[in-house]
């Protein structure tokens, strides 16, 4: 049947059960469906559960968001820098596609001090927030026919980028037993001759793991070998507080082309100000001699720009911030991640495999075999929620079935106390009471 036909037959009905108008548009339902796989689908699903009854105040260990935690607040360096780009009246304008040639620059030296090369400005392209960075570079490479290779557990917003791009998805593992390592033998096996990039996302979302060089380097090799790019999802660039430091993935840019997204969302603590920054880590030209960097100038002609004076004030925001500032959020998560893991041990019904070195989250399995009346991750999210008033990530939305995603940074205090419900919960749910 023609979408003519259908869309006449549908008109028909209406007709027939005594519609006065006949309406020609309709929503989206592949938008739709997108949405609902989406972190904040989830989270929105969970805050809907919660009892409203309940006068304790909901703990929210499924968001990504500290900055409503007075322990995270950004540093005063980051706000001045702010309120100095408006007072200057230079930034009241539209920006340039691209973003404006200062905060293009000092990103490029920013994300030099790791690098064995130096990166220009014309390297970098300004975004709102990481979000759009994803969904530029998915856009970029979108094609018929065309797949992408995602980690599973992952962040789900690439799904649903990659469903509005009619972009085929392909799951690869990460191994938890080794520390949520790629699973480099099944991206290999996943791949074809219409793959066009891998992504890794480093230090780890949702697993909080952090790769080494050595890891990093059979990445590049392997996608060299299979002719693809890496897309280095890095919004969490340089929150590790484990034994493995942050080694960015574009220091590999002359094996394989890398595609570098970040923000000052995560290590400044403002998601809100939706500033970030897709770059072009490829020493040897190929993303220029292939078209790439050409049609990201294109989507971001057709796109929106960060805000022009959140612009303007990225130069100051980093060059002048305090290493204090970053070594105490540093140290606020890593004392959050030890207390995470060591009150996990207490709780039979989950179990913590790897200890988080970085980023802000951990997964931890769900034993069902302990509980009762609970059949799944969701189930159990839902009913957590609706009891105890504790808002955690059912692993199901970033690919893993019967894991979870708990957030640590939060305040300590807050965090026990989640931890404190899960683990009531927990003992009301199982098993003839036996935990």
């Amino acid at each position: 049947m023609t979408c003519i036909t259908q869309l006449d037959h549908q008109k028909q009905k209406e007709m027939e059960n005594g519609s006065k108008q006949i309406w020609g548009f309709r929503g989206n339902e592949e938008l739709k469906i997108a949405s609902e796989i989406t972190v904040r689908g989830f989270l929105n699903l969970l805050m809907f559960h919660v009892n409203k009854d309940d006068d304790r105040p909901t703990v929210p260990l499924g968001h990504g968001d500290p900055s409503a935690f007075p322990s995270f607040r950004t540093t005063g360096i980051a706000e001045d820098a702010i309120v100095d780009a408006l007072r200057t009246a230079n930034y009241n304008c539209y920006a340039p596609t691209v973003g404006v040639l200062p905060a293009r620059r000092s990103i490029a030296d920013y994300l030099s001090r790791d690098l064995p090369y130096k990166l220009s400005a014309d390297d970098v392209y300004l975004t709102i927030g990481c979000t759009q960075a994803i969904e530029v570079i998915l856009t970029v490479l979108a094609r018929p026919g065309a797949n992408i290779l995602l980690p599973r557990p992952g962040f789900p917003y690439y799904e649903a980028r990659a469903a509005c791009s009619r972009l085929e998805v392909r799951h690869f593992d990460l191994l938890p037993e080794k520390g949520w390592e790629v699973n480099l033998e099944a991206v290999e096996a996943l791949a074809d001759q219409n793959t066009v990039a891998m992504v890794i996302i480093n230090p780890g979302n949702p697993c909080g793991n952090v790769y080494s060089h050595q890891h990093l380097e059979k990445i590049a090799e392997t996608a060299r070998k299979l002719g693809i790019l890496v897309i280095a999802d890095e919004v969490y660039n340089h929150l590790t507080f484990g034994s493995k430091p942050f080694v960015p993935m574009g220091t590999l840019g002359s094996i394989a082309p890398v595609i570098t997204l970040g923000s000052i969302s995560k290590r400044w603590i403002v998601p809100g100000w939706r500033c970030g920054w897709l770059v072009t880590n490829d020493p040897n030209g190929i993303l220029r001699k292939t078209g790439i960097v050409d049609s990201i100038r294109g989507c971001l002609d057709v796109s929106s720009d960060p805000a022009t004076f959140i612009q303007g004030a990225i130069p100051q925001i980093l060059e002048n911030t305090k290493e204090d500032f970053f070594s105490k959020i540093i140290y606020i998560i890593r004392e959050a991640a030890n207390l995470c893991y060591e009150r996990i041990k207490e709780i039979p019904c989950i179990t913590c495999p790897y200890k988080p070195e970085g980023s802000m989250y951990t997964m931890v399995k769900l034993n069902l075999c302990l509980l009762e009346d609970i059949g799944d991750d969701v189930e159990f999210c839902l009913k957590l929620a609706k009891e105890e008033s504790v808002i955690v990530l059912p692993g199901m939305a970033v690919g893993m079935k019967n894991w979870l995603r708990i957030t640590i940074a939060i305040e300590l205090s807050t965090l026990e106390d989640g931890l404190a419900r899960i683990e009531a919960f927990c003992q009301r749910h199982a098993k003839n009471n036996k935990i």
